[in-house]
């Protein structure tokens, strides 16, 4: 559980509980004024534990206190695209939903046929970051964006179901958004904000 009073990170290291090269870039630029070095899971051999969590923040925070028990301040991330009408899905399953071969036309494929004959076609992507200390110590935030599914997919920019989702107060895709634009709204963005107040100034 996150404490009404912060922790704030006081290290130069920081481990990213990622295996994927992108994100661990992406978070180091984000975090690069607090921090000077960002090992990946990857780097110091740590293994991707499986996600048993039933929600965003508990995925996140498992996989964070994993990546910590290695001795060193570690964050994680957990994100997804939730639809309302769907019941919620894919949520914490929505890379899943891509398969083993990320297949995320299939994916989308998917959300628009349980869409079939369905009004409401509000969604939104949520995130979820967490940041462990090896004494078991953790800070959780979770950022959100809102917007409407649509279909076809729209635009070759960003990745996953970036092409279906129109954020609130656009005319034009993720997938259509240029990519720093993308950045200052989305989920993401919205979550390291607050992991920054919180935690990092």
């Amino acid at each position: 559980m996150t404490d009404a009073t912060p922790r704030r990170f006081t290290g130069d290291t920081l481990v990213i509980a990622s295996h994927n090269p992108g994100k661990v870039r992406e978070i180091a630029d984000l975090l690069g004024p607090y921090v000077k070095h960002f090992p990946s899971c990857i780097e110091i051999g740590l293994p991707e534990p499986e996600e048993t969590g039933d929600s965003f923040i508990a995925n996140a925070e498992l996989k964070a206190r994993a990546a910590a028990a290695g001795g060193h301040i570690a964050l994680a991330d957990d994100s997804g695209l939730v639809v309302p009408a769907l019941g919620g899905d894919p949520g914490i399953y929505s890379a899943r939903w891509a398969g083993p071969a990320r297949d995320f036309r299939a994916a989308m494929e998917r959300v628009e046929r349980g869409l079939a004959g369905v009004a409401d076609r509000s969604a939104r992507f949520v995130c979820a970051l967490s940041l462990a200390w090896p004494d078991g110590h953790v800070e959780t935030v979770e950022g959100r964006v809102d917007g409407t599914l649509v279909w076809p997919p729209r635009g070759q920019r960003g990745f996953g179901y970036d092409p279906v989702f129109k954020p609130d107060g656009f005319d034009i895709t993720f997938g259509e958004m240029d990519p720093e634009a993308k950045h200052r709204i989305s989920h993401r963005a919205d979550a390291f904000r607050q992991l920054v107040e919180r935690c990092f100034r």
